[in-house]
């Protein structure tokens, strides 16, 4: 794989997009939704918020408005008044129930359609062509993408759609309220040496000043959660690959007698983990302490800068209370901020994680720029050739014994490598995954052609899908699958071909390279080949192997990459791998970095 290089380098992403900053992660975001099949979907459903909320923003300005008549009938004790402002209120409240029922539903659906479009968008790019391959070797980045296509999406839909909801919200409030505030002011009037004098806006000022004061000791208070808490993410991540790691190696882990030392290492994890979620215990409880403190003080601030109006002036009682409502109203649209400051900082962190992972994945076509390619052309003739071939990998120069190598249908060549010289890399230069090198390599026929890695693929479902993998099932009949099956000496699982587990977990190691040599014999492919998985084969159906290729396959192509182990006999050629650490060597192209984790190196280079 490509090894992270050296941090302090540009990025290929900072080249590309003009850096890490909140930009850029938020334009990858915007491009994922662009690109789904529901954009038209998303757009009615906010055209349908916006609707909501605004109708629900005229229904509360005229619940303000309400107030006025209410509270003077009450305080002059009029009893048919007050009869008539209640069925007012039941009109306005009825409406604004629906209006509440409607936000939800489509607040709802927002989220489900946002979760599903950013989803099923780093489905197609993670998978997309040698994305995945290449993603593996870039370390932080490429960390745990399970976590970051499920959880994360998830949690950035979430909160994209409250945040943003909330935020339409308290600007149309806004913009409704400010009006009949400025209008409001004008009854304030203050007494000073005998004079008498108004504040054009008094209110509107006064609320301003407020919101502004809670929000800037709320950004001061809580900056420091945002890269806390997408440090949590990536740490909550690793505790679960560690215990996902952990399950799935139980049986081992008890062989060896290793539970004390798995539980030490989960402990590890935990603790890693704590040291953070202290940290963010710590910097929560100032920010509540700020937005607390600023929400009992809302209690009575509307009403000590109205009072001057009501014990001097000539506004009643109900005036006194609309005013109230409506300070209460400008201001908690301005103060959205200070409410939300600590979602915003989890939303950004969020944002990070996906934006960076899928800004990440596009950037894997444009690795290794600078570095030589292989040419890999397809043949007419059906045969195999590698003319001046290498390949390159930090680690040096793999390449064959000889030149120039041809090879025809029907030969059975084993190409051997010691530990360390690149069989794996070479196997991904074949298959087309890894691009750098040196010369040519012309193969037949994709359709033709079948490449096994050393680790069968086995993927979860029933047996006849894993044995049919990537065809259909409904390509081959069951007396296929189980003629298959039964050459590899697997007839045992014969009866299991509809069954549904995880085979992966259920079958041994030699089992699985049985099942995926199976595969092989379903699928009758013209060449084939294979990175080191004969040699994981139980005896008895290694030779019944080597009997197919030399009886009824006698026109398929053999190309096997193995160690010195491996016996000769039965291949009709035999070439050898060498590595030369001092030829040319792949430089470690600057993959895209995670930028919170580049972040946190920073912080933790500051403190040293």
């Amino acid at each position: 794989m490509v090894e992270q290089a050296d941090t302090t380098c540009q990025t290929v992403a900072e080249r590309r997009t003009g850096g890490d900053g909140f930009a850029p992660q938020l334009k990858m975001l915007l491009e994922a939704f662009y690109v789904s099949r529901d954009r038209v979907t998303l757009l009615w459903l906010g055209v349908g918020l916006v609707a909501v909320v605004a109708a629900t923003a005229y229904g509360q300005i005229r619940l303000n408005a309400w107030n006025q008549p209410f509270y003077d009938a009450l305080s002059r004790k009029d009893l048919p008044a007050f009869g008539s402002q209640l069925i007012v209120f039941v009109y306005i409240a009825g409406a604004l129930l629906s209006l509440n029922v409607a936000q939800t539903w489509l607040n709802q659906m927002t989220k489900m359609k946002l979760r599903e479009a950013l989803t099923r968008d780093l489905f197609a790019q993670w998978l997309a062509p040698k994305r995945a391959f290449l993603l593996a070797g870039a370390k932080e980045v490429g960390e745990n993408p399970d976590q970051r296509i499920h959880a994360d999406a998830q949690h950035l839909a979430e909160l994209s759609t409250d945040l943003g909801v909330g935020l339409v919200q308290a600007t149309l409030l806004l913009a409704s309220f400010i009006g009949v505030l400025w209008i409001l002011s004008a009854g304030v009037v203050f007494e000073f040496q005998g004079k008498s004098f108004a504040i054009p806006g008094y209110m509107v000022w006064c609320a301003l000043l407020y919101a502004g004061a809670g929000s800037w000791a709320s950004w001061r208070v809580g900056r420091p959660l945002i890269s806390l808490n997408a440090e949590r993410y990536a740490r909550e991540s690793d505790l679960r690959f560690a215990l996902v790691h952990v399950n799935e190696h139980s049986d081992a882990i008890a062989v060896y007698r290793g539970e004390a030392e798995a539980s030490d290492r989960l402990h590890r994890e935990l603790d890693r983990l704590l040291v953070i979620v202290r940290r963010l215990v710590g910097a929560t409880t100032g920010l509540t302490s700020i937005t607390a403190g600023y929400g009992w003080f809302t209690i009575i601030a509307p009403i000590v800068v109205a009072a001057p109006a009501y014990f001097v002036g000539d506004l009643s009682f109900g005036g006194l209370l609309m005013a109230v409502g409506a300070f209460n109203q400008v201001q908690q649209s301005l103060r959205w901020f200070v409410d939300n400051f600590g979602v915003i900082a989890d939303w950004r962190a969020t944002l990070f994680r996906v934006g960076g992972f899928r800004q990440a994945l596009i950037e894997m076509d444009k690795l290794g720029d600078a570095a030589s390619r292989i040419e890999l052309v397809t043949t007419s003739d059906d045969k195999l050739r590698l003319d001046d071939f290498g390949v390159i990998s930090p680690s040096g120069c793999t390449m064959l014994n000889k030149p120039h190598v041809e090879i025809p249908p029907g030969d059975r060549v084993l190409i051997v490598g010691e530990p360390g010289s690149g069989k794996t890399t070479l196997f991904c230069a074949m298959a087309g995954l890894w691009p750098w090198g040196s010369g040519r390599i012309c193969l037949p026929p994709a359709q033709s052609v079948m490449f096994m890695p050393k680790r069968p693929y086995i993927p979860d479902g029933a047996l006849r899908d894993a044995l049919s993998y990537p065809a259909p099932p409904r390509s081959f009949s069951d007396q296929e699958f189980i003629a298959a099956l039964t050459k590899m000496g697997l007839s045992h699982l014969s009866r299991w071909l509809d069954r549904i587990a995880r085979w992966d977990r259920e079958l041994s190691e030699p089992e699985q390279q049985g099942l995926a040599f199976a595969r092989v014999l379903l699928h009758k492919p013209r060449w084939v080949f294979v990175d080191e998985a004969i040699e994981s084969l139980a005896p008895q159906a290694r030779k019944t192997l080597f009997d197919i290729f030399e009886q009824d396959w006698a026109a398929t192509t053999l190309v096997h990459i193995s160690g010195p182990q491996a016996k000769d006999e039965f291949y009709t050629r035999v070439l050898y791998l060498t590595m030369n650490p001092q030829g040319q060597r792949l430089r470690a192209p600057c993959l895209p970095c995670d930028p919170e984790a580049r972040r946190r190196r920073a912080i933790l280079a500051d403190r040293q």
